[in-house]
């Protein structure tokens, strides 16, 4: 867990670029991907693509909306039956990886609009808040400050899912992942975000 003194070093914008950038690399480690590719089963305990993305999907919209302010995620209230999966599951285990049905063209829009949702719930956070603590006892994990909340689990998150996605697409002839130097999706963050 990060200490105090390195929260106080960090900023929510920092934070905030780094979750965009982590998005536009997650999507782009998805270029390509047909419906085909997100149902194909892989071999041994691997979870297929569109469990993978469901899960990151579901994950950071329960991450922001319930564990860090208290209410309830996007998928329960305005992304209601628009989803585009099956069952919704934060915990993914085999079973269900295996059984879920995600439909990639509703379940990009709900990744994008759970994506918008965590972008502006970033853009009214102050600084002073990132030592807030974010209580996970209910998960049965400890509690941590608000900050190392979002780059661990948020931003760690994305990145991890976006790691087993590329395999994934690697394995059935795609890119897979696009490394920083052959991607156009990075730009200066002045750059890349004008409406700010």
């Amino acid at each position: 867990m990060t200490d105090e003194s390195t929260v106080d070093q960090m900023t929510v914008s920092l934070i905030r670029d780094q979750i965009k950038v982590a998005h536009e690399w997650f999507e782009g480690a998805m270029t390509g991907v047909t419906q085909a590719h997100a149902a194909w089963q892989p071999a041994g305990t691997t979870h297929p693509i569109g469990s993978l993305y469901a899960h990151a999907t579901v994950t950071e919209d329960v991450m922001i909306n319930a564990l860090i302010q208290g209410g309830a995620p996007l998928f329960a209230t305005s992304r209601s039956s628009k989803t585009g999966i099956s069952d919704l599951q934060v915990e993914a285990k085999l079973e269900w990886a295996r059984s879920v049905q995600v439909g990639l063209g509703q379940a990009c829009q709900f990744t994008h609009a759970v994506y918008a949702n965590t972008d502006a719930y970033l853009a009214n956070l102050g600084d002073d808040q990132l030592g807030r603590i974010v209580d996970l006892s209910q998960q049965e994990m400890s509690q941590w400050p608000l900050g190392a909340f979002l780059i661990t689990f948020v931003l760690g998150h994305i990145h991890d899912m976006m790691g087993e996605i590329s395999v994934l697409t690697g394995l059935q002839g795609l890119q897979g992942y696009r490394s920083w130097h052959t991607s156009k999706l990075m730009s200066p963050p002045t750059q890349r975000y004008t409406n700010d």
